[in-house]
């Protein structure tokens, strides 16, 4: 309850159009699925040197929700990332799967990082 009030106090006091603030939302929330959908599809296709690509995907549909779904794709690749490397896991990886989200976040065709093979599905 606090943490709603916060935000409307916030939202008052800062002047946001309430417009453009739901919509940010609204774009966060689809970029959140889109992002959720290209972790499934990596899963279900359980496809050889398929993340990057996977990775991208997700990014490119979520940032072509608008900023809101561009900030969503960013912060849940950061903290995919974030967590993975705290777990132990390389470094090198790491930097290529950010390099591939930051692709996807761009603009740029996902299509790039697609291994031969991937069904069309995907």
């Amino acid at each position: 309850m606090k943490l709603s009030i916060g935000l409307i106090f916030c939202l008052l006091v800062l002047g946001v159009d309430g417009q453009r603030w739901f919509s940010f939302m609204k774009e966060a929330g689809q970029g959140t699925r889109d992002m959720w959908r290209a972790y499934s599809d990596m899963r279900e296709a359980n496809f050889k040197n398929s993340d990057k690509y996977f990775h991208a995907r997700g990014n490119y549909d979520a940032a072509q929700r608008g900023p809101g779904g561009a900030w969503a794709a960013k912060v849940i690749s950061d903290a995919r990332e974030g967590i993975q490397g705290f777990l132990g896991r390389g470094a090198e990886d790491t930097a290529a799967d950010q390099f591939a989200n930051r692709w996807g976040r761009s603009g740029k065709d996902p299509n790039h990082f697609r291994p031969p093979g991937l069904p069309s599905k995907y």
